[in-house]
């Protein structure tokens, strides 16, 4: 049966607020852009800080310009929210983890594992900090398995004992306000996930798109 992940958030952020008190939400996100309209709908019920662990991103000076948008997002905005950085190792807590599985296309286990490393180790951080919930932003996107991502944020919930807010982040036009507040504050949005085998995968899909197009024109010339 399909799971209404938005309707099981809206019960959560119900029962908040009819405690009449903000409940400490630790986040987990992969960038400023993707960030953004969750952070803008969340506030009114938590006290929020944002864990940025993303060891899936390849190449340093990508993570730092990722790094540096989001911390520069807040400022813009004025919230009152601490970004907290995980380590940033690739080599061991990405490319030794998802070994053998190179090969599989984007969306597939993969991806499913390096959603798993993420919202495992901002689990682990939450409680280990003494916040309320856990989260992470990755459901924002159009292009993400959502059902993947609620998946791991249960298992890792009942593993730590520590509450997961299900999200859809995409649904009610948030996706569209994420991609509208960036270009209101000029914001950096990257063109891939962040591995180097996304990055491949986008410029293939480019190089098609524009062999295709090129094709298109001779046949009307």
């Amino acid at each position: 049966m399909k799971v209404n992940y938005d309707l099981k958030m809206e019960e959560i952020l119900k029962e908040i607020t009819e405690s009449g008190k903000k409940k400490r939400l630790l986040i987990h996100s992969c960038c400023g852009p993707c960030s953004s309209s969750v952070l803008e709908y969340l506030k009114e019920f938590f006290q929020i800080d944002i864990y940025f662990y993303n060891p899936n991103i390849t190449f340093d000076y990508e993570y730092l310009a990722r790094m540096d948008e989001q911390k520069e997002m807040l400022e813009k905005l004025d919230y009152d929210m601490n970004v907290i950085e995980g380590v940033y190792n690739p080599k061991e807590d990405f490319f030794e983890k998802i070994k053998g599985l190179e090969n599989e296309k984007e969306g597939g286990q993969r991806c499913y594992s390096c959603y798993d490393i993420r919202i495992g180790e901002t689990a682990k951080k939450a409680k280990e900090e003494g916040y309320d919930f856990f989260s992470t932003v990755l459901s924002i996107s159009p292009m993400k398995n959502v059902n993947y991502i609620n998946e791991i944020g249960e298992k890792y919930s009942k593993e730590y004992d520590i509450p997961f807010l299900f999200a859809d982040f995409k649904k009610k036009n948030r996706y569209l306000r994420s991609v509208q507040i960036s270009k209101e504050l000029n914001m950096y949005r990257q063109e891939y996930c962040g591995c180097v085998f996304s990055k491949v995968e986008k410029e293939q899909r480019d190089k098609e798109k524009a062999e295709k197009e090129k094709q298109e024109e001779t046949k009307n010339d």
